[in-house]
């Protein structure tokens, strides 16, 4: 295996796991409007992600690096030509940082609840364009010989890339929900496994009907047994669900993004962004890739990094693992 095909799995991987860790991250937000009823069950509900939702968002942070280290054209026609929804999105992560730290800075019941207000859409938003970006890169784009995005944003939103936004914002509502039943006691636990139930029929539809059309067009034998894993994975993290045994229902919804993400990445191996106008235009590991001194330097450093963050995370998680439930909120007053 050479190196630029080791960088394309290590990119896949990274995507994995930022979709894992903030698509639960998405889910609660989106949460504080579904889930809680009043404001410290939105207090249950945030604290349950605010030790862990920054560091969550190194993955993408690294995903997006190690593109542009490992594969120069891939980031820059991806970046250039997706412009604006990944600006739309930048937009949303800045604004969601900020308003979980300015959330409780006053007191007013206005400067709350206005901030909950950015928490629910700067989660929301992200959750369907994640979903209408990787579509599109599947899908293939309207790229010319230059290695250049020639479309509009308007070719961004076909039907199958809309799908695949729907999935990612059930998806990660899904996630997020029976990461909500792991992590909190009493009542909101409760409704949150039956919110589950509901959403994980709404998430396997989407899901089965958006897997398929990739099957369909793009697959092969490895990326079927992908979606048999992931469909299986839901299946039985709904499953889990209702015999209220939350933490294989997390560990089985984590698998089905984990399933779907590595299905997507396996039916475009070996390019990295198809092209619908010609074949021969498209961006592949090899004529994306950067020179294999410099994918040795990578290599290096992401084997003595890597152990290190992921340690570092462990921990975190570790630490902060008890439920907590509004019995735990302080009077604001």
């Amino acid at each position: 295996m050479e190196l630029h095909d080791v960088w394309f799995v290590l990119i896949a991987v990274l995507w994995t796991g930022y979709f894992f860790l903030e698509g639960f991250d998405f889910g609660v937000g989106i949460l504080t409007k579904l889930l809680a009823r009043d404001r410290p069950e939105r207090r249950v509900l945030i604290n349950t992600i605010g030790p862990v939702w920054d560091g969550n968002e190194v993955w993408l942070l690294t995903a997006g690096g190690a593109t542009f280290a490992a594969f120069p054209e891939w980031y820059a026609t991806l970046f250039s030509g997706f412009y604006l929804p990944l600006l739309i999105i930048l937009v949303c992560l800045i604004v969601r940082g900020v308003a979980f730290e300015y959330r409780a800075k006053r007191p007013e019941e206005r400067w709350q609840r206005n901030w909950e207000q950015a928490i629910f859409w700067t989660s929301l938003v992200p959750a369907v364009l994640w979903g209408v970006a990787f579509g599109n890169i599947v899908r293939g784009v309207k790229i010319d010989a230059e290695m250049e995005y020639v479309g509009t944003f308007g070719d961004l939103l076909n039907p199958y890339a809309i799908l695949g936004g729907l999935v990612t914002l059930s998806l990660f509502t899904f996630h997020g929900t029976v990461f909500v039943a792991l992590k909190t006691v009493g009542d909101i636990r409760e409704r949150a496994r039956k919110l589950a139930r509901t959403l994980g029929v709404i998430t396997a539809a989407f899901a089965l009907g958006f897997l398929s059309w990739t099957q369909a067009e793009k697959g092969d034998g490895f990326s079927l047994v992908a979606m048999i894993v992931a469909v299986l994975a839901l299946v039985g993290a709904v499953g889990a669900n209702q015999m209220g045994r939350e933490g294989w229902s997390f560990a089985l919804s984590g698998l089905t993004i984990a399933a779907a993400v590595a299905m997507l990445f396996l039916t475009l191996f070996p390019n990295v962004m198809p092209s619908s106008l010609n074949e021969q235009w498209s961006l592949t590991v090899t004529n994306a890739s950067s020179s294999p001194y410099t994918l040795k330097i990578m290599t290096w450093c992401a084997a003595i990094a890597t152990p290190v963050v992921l340690l570092y995370q462990g921990w975190t998680y570790w630490v902060f693992r008890k439920r907590i439930g509004t019995q735990h909120i302080a009077d604001p007053h």
